[in-house]
């Protein structure tokens, strides 16, 4: 499965590069033309029989991680990339930079601390990355301010379905996009992989300015709560459940006549689909919704556990059923009908 490659690239928002290669070498092969524009963002163009209308898929290609900002004589201070909680961080293995140079964050031994401090939560601003360092300037040398820092954490299939992975938001949507990009549709289409998703959908805005599409379907991987503590009527999506469809997030309104068509689409065809049960959190839709006289959106998700940390869990039906869906949903696309009556 293409997703253990790509999970185990790192690609720190404003830092996708590795990633950006590793898929241009795969979809150059399908697509007629490959582009990298000036943010970073790789849109592969497949140009449509009829040309009529023009499809834009997207998904991001970073990931949350970490960024050096200071010393502490060999160890390196660190500030957050993204959204992560932040109580989730100590003792986790760490790789700073294209070397990879290994460390793990650690903040002060346990034992060395006051009865009020081990009674709280240690902070990030409290923490650092231990990489082996004596002296500031060695550290200096091995991972300059502004380098980023990745999770390390190695790609693992759990029981018969499941897979453990970090970066699963978004290179679950990545991945799908390499697969749909390998057929030819009466419509033009644009598979945008696209940068810095997490930290303010901002590659996302350039590409859909660019290409101005008539719909777009963002793939992604988005929140699955269906843990023990949380009440069912909280989770935002069910592990095992199927493809989840987005009504509405923080960032964007999904069009209902295109949500609609997906889900009954899915429902006639004996593809499992849920609705995301929660309003938090967004994605490039947000961006692409707002671009030129507006965009008509959906967003196909792949339900993950624990998202935003080095251990998201994800099923591989749950994968299975958003590629179907997507293709299925393409298909239907062929029909200039179909597609026309949607945007209208």
């Amino acid at each position: 499965m293409i997703l253990k490659e790509l999970t185990e690239l790192n690609g720190v928002s404003g830092s996708e590069y590795n990633v950006m290669e590793f898929i241009k070498g795969h979809v150059e092969k399908y697509a007629d033309s490959v582009t990298i524009d000036s943010m970073g963002n790789l849109i592969a163009f497949k140009k449509g029989i009829t040309g009529k209308y023009k499809v834009m898929l997207s998904a991001h290609m970073d990931e949350v991680g970490l960024m050096v900002t200071g010393y502490q004589d060999g160890m390196l201070k660190f500030k957050n990339v993204g959204g992560i909680d932040e109580r989730i961080l100590l003792g986790k293995r760490v790789l700073i930079g294209d070397k990879r140079i290994p460390g793990f964050i650690a903040a002060k031994p346990v034992h060395l601390q006051e009865k009020e401090e081990r009674s709280v939560n240690i902070k990030l601003k409290s923490m650092y990355i231990d990489i082996g360092a004596d002296k500031r300037e060695e550290a200096e040398e091995l991972a300059p301010l502004g380098e980023y820092v990745a999770f390390y954490s190695e790609y693992t299939e759990l029981g018969n379905d499941t897979i453990k992975a970090k970066a699963l938001d978004d290179r679950v949507g990545c991945a799908m996009l390499m697969e749909l990009i390998k057929e030819r549709y009466n419509f033009d289409l644009y598979a945008c992989f696209t940068v810095q998703e997490e930290v303010g959908l901002r590659g996302s805005e350039i590409a859909a300015y660019r290409i101005k599409p008539h719909v777009a379907i963002v793939m992604e991987g988005t929140t699955c709560s269906d843990v023990p503590g949380v009440d069912e009527h909280n989770h935002s999506t069910t592990l095992g459940g199927g493809a989840a469809l987005t009504i509405m997030d923080r960032t964007s309104y999904g069009d209902k006549a295109l949500v609609n068509f997906l889900y009954k689409l899915a429902e006639e065809n004996n593809i499992k689909v849920q609705f995301k049960r929660t309003t938090t959190g967004g994605n490039d839709a947000g961006k692409i919704q707002l671009t030129g006289s507006g965009v008509k959106v959906a967003s196909i998700s792949v339900p993950c556990r624990y998202i935003h940390s080095p251990a998201s869990i994800m099923s591989k039906k749950d994968y299975d059923a958003c590629l179907e869906l997507a293709k299925l949903a393409l298909s239907r696309f062929n029909n200039d009908e179909i597609l026309g009556g949607l945007i209208s």
